[in-house]
């Protein structure tokens, strides 16, 4: 179980485009943040490794929650007490791909 990808259920309930497009557009705003390409950021990084502070942070959530339109649960004053996990670019995009799903009734 704990090496399955999380992806794996949301491709499941949405077909494999959706979750790739989920992915690309948080890849890309985390790219722009960082003043990267797409292809320089890697699942596995942390928002810190690709340079981006926390004024990057809050504007990536931002740009986050009006390419989905959804609502973050993000406290910018109190980051580790949030619901919505920024450990990684991967967990960004689980994070994101869950608040979808609970929008979408999924």
């Amino acid at each position: 179980q704990g090496g399955q990808d999380p992806l794996d259920d949301r491709r499941a309930i949405w077909g494999e485009s959706m979750a790739e497009t989920v992915r690309e557009k948080v890849i890309a705003i985390i790219a722009e943040q960082a003043v990267l390409e797409p292809g320089d950021v890697t699942m596995d990084a942390t928002l810190e490794d690709l340079g981006i502070d926390s004024l990057g942070l809050v504007e990536a959530i931002f740009a986050i929650e009006e390419a989905f339109d959804i609502q973050v649960p993000f406290n910018a004053n109190a980051p580790e007490e949030s619901e919505f996990d920024i450990s990684s670019v991967a967990a960004i995009i689980a994070a994101v791909e869950g608040l979808l799903a609970e929008q979408t009734g999924g």
